[in-house]
């Protein structure tokens, strides 16, 4: 009988044998694995709940996890993605045994290639149920991604499975898939008084030798650049405070963009997304040290961003990751921070002073005049299309959005031809202010990775950039957004195709490409049918409710349905092409 019922009917309770005390529940092993993870520090969960996953986040949510509800797995995948690479938190996502893992699993591939920590709460079939339709070897489809699988095997040991999954995804920068069976989810678990933990890993510290030997290296050079990448976050000061004293200049790869800003002698993005004048330094100098940064042909330009004769220094954490993408000179396993911090050490002990090096006046006006593309001149394309409907340029579209959006912004990206312009134009305050969640090439994954970037920083606003392609392939989360209160700006560069593949193949002469066109889409309108406020943008001054949008204080999504000119196939995606 409901407390309820019985304050309004007192009286029915009166004569009636006094009811034995309640013994307190048990929790069952899906209820423990909740409360372990909210202990061990998880960050917020995303999911589709089916009856495989219902306790378990329901346990999360009990014990304080903060869980969003999204309307596709794919989708709950890259908001935890974006969660965790924005946040510094460890992310969870939650989904049905089979058919919600099969769905999710391009996200998880994104966030396995790009070491996320994360954390896959998997539902899986009982051993037994060998005929289930929801049968399938999830242990194998995790591996095939780049995922690690991990299982809780029993009531037994379920706390431990916990805490070795979430110590693999922080302390190892992994994404883990805990496959939890239905049947050892119901079991009675038994009793855990102590709150589980994981203490954080030290920091690796480099050998002396290698410190010596990179030390040698910057002392041989004069024009040395260093480019930070995903590993390089965290320690900004430790690399500006050696690149100072080595005289050499700095760069980022795209998923650390932002990281050195503010820095006179940064070059911005090194690789597909670089200005003319940081490509030409870039390529200029005689040594170059990856601090967390694979090299890749991304990065460097399938390896033309080397100069003949530079000598390559990457700092990991990782001895595998050591070369794997390319020759170097020299490898060092170690924290970023801690080898830049112990190389400055070395330099100190030899009393070498600052030394000048790529840092000269020419070059940091250089810098400050070209390095940002929102200063490099351009022939603006905005006009009348073959069809006769006005078609904005992307550049002086994005450009007058930077002008127009606070500094405090969260930038995610989906992927195709337009990509390099959300990129290359809509500055970020730090490397907390862009999230790439491109390692994989998928498009479809923008509004799932704007989303989960915003929950990571909710004190700034957030923007997507998109195509018209991958945001009607993902435009189910739009709902999300507008559910959640989201004061999210949708850029979607509408050229009503798959514009990657229009131009790549269009450049090997006349070819059909009607199999990746596609008729005008209204997705101003389609989006106000999701409850957001929508235009539609042939030119910049058609970009003025933008503005009004942005003082009302909003509280749903605007989407910007431009209709965009095209640019004849970006240059920076024949760059990408050329590594399938």
């Amino acid at each position: 009988m409901t407390a309820e019922i019985q304050a309004r009917e007192p009286e029915a309770l009166a004569g009636q044998p006094s009811a034995e005390p309640a013994a307190p529940t048990k929790e069952t092993v899906a209820q423990l694995v909740g409360r372990t993870l909210a202990e061990l520090g998880a960050g917020h969960c995303f999911g589709v709940v089916g009856s495989g996953n219902f306790e378990v986040t329901n346990s999360l949510i009990r014990h304080g996890v903060p869980y969003t509800a999204a309307r596709h797995e794919g989708g709950a995948a890259t908001m935890a993605d974006a969660y965790a690479r924005m946040s510094g938190k460890v992310g969870l996502l939650s989904v049905h045994q089979g058919c919600g893992l099969t769905n999710a699993t391009t996200g998880i591939g994104e966030a396995a290639k790009s070491r996320t920590p994360l954390v896959v709460l998997a539902a899986e079939t009982a051993g037994a149920a060998v005929n289930s339709n929801f049968a399938m070897d999830q242990a194998a489809l995790a591996r095939s991604v780049g995922a690690v699988p991990e299982r809780v095997h029993s009531a037994a040991s379920a706390r431990a499975d916990v805490v070795r999954a979430f110590r693999t995804a922080r302390n190892e920068r992994r994404t883990v898939v805990l496959n939890l069976p239905l049947d050892v989810q119901s079991q009675q678990a038994p009793e855990h008084p102590s709150q589980a933990s994981v203490p954080l890993p030290a920091r690796v510290r480099p050998a002396t030798s290698d410190v010596s030997a990179l030390a040698d290296l910057i002392l041989a050079a004069e024009r040395p650049v260093f480019v930070a990448g995903r590993g390089g976050r965290g320690a900004r000061g430790e690399i500006l405070a050696l690149a100072e004293r080595a005289g050499a200049l700095v760069a980022t790869s795209a998923v650390a963009k932002g990281l050195f800003n503010g820095e006179p002698f940064n070059l911005g993005i090194s690789g597909g997304f670089s200005s003319p004048t940081t490509a030409e330094l870039i390529t200029g100098a005689d040594l170059i040290v990856g601090f967390g940064c694979a090299l890749n042909m991304w990065t460097m330009r399938h390896g033309r961003l080397i100069g003949e004769g530079a000598a390559v220094v990457q700092v990991d954490l990782e001895d595998a990751a050591l070369g794997a993408n390319r020759p170097i000179t020299l490898g060092v396993v170690g924290d970023s921070g801690a080898t830049a911090a112990e190389t400055l050490r070395e330099l100190e002990r030899r009393d070498v002073t600052p030394r000048a090096g790529y840092r000269t006046e020419d070059v940091r006006r250089r810098i400050a005049a070209s390095s940002r593309w929102q200063d490099v001149a351009i022939d603006d394309l905005s006009g009348p299309a073959p069809d006769g409907s006005l078609r904005i340029d992307p550049r002086p579209l994005t450009r007058a959005l930077d002008g127009l959006l606070p500094a405090e912004r969260v930038v995610g990206v989906d992927s195709g031809n337009f990509l390099g312009y959300p990129s290359q134009y809509l500055d970020v305050p730090d490397e907390f202010g862009f999230c790439f969640t491109q390692a994989f090439q998928s498009i479809g994954l923008g509004l799932g990775t704007a989303i989960g970037a915003a929950l990571a920083q909710p004190h700034r606003l957030p923007a997507l950039g998109t195509g018209d392609g991958g945001f009607l392939m993902g435009i189910s989360e739009l709902e999300t957004a507008v559910r959640l209160g989201l004061p999210l700006l949708c850029i979607v560069y509408n050229d009503s195709a798959y514009g990657a593949e229009v131009h790549h193949f269009a450049e090997h002469g006349p070819v059909d490409v009607s199999t990746v066109t596609f008729p005008e889409t209204d997705i101003a309108s389609i989006a106000r049918g999701y409850g957001c406020e929508g235009i539609t943008v042939r030119s910049v001054e058609d970009l003025e409710p933008v503005k009004a949008w942005l003082a009302s204080g909003p509280t749903r999504p605007l989407v910007i349905d431009a209709k965009i000119a095209s640019d004849g196939g970006a240059w920076w995606l024949a760059e990408a092409f050329k590594g399938h």
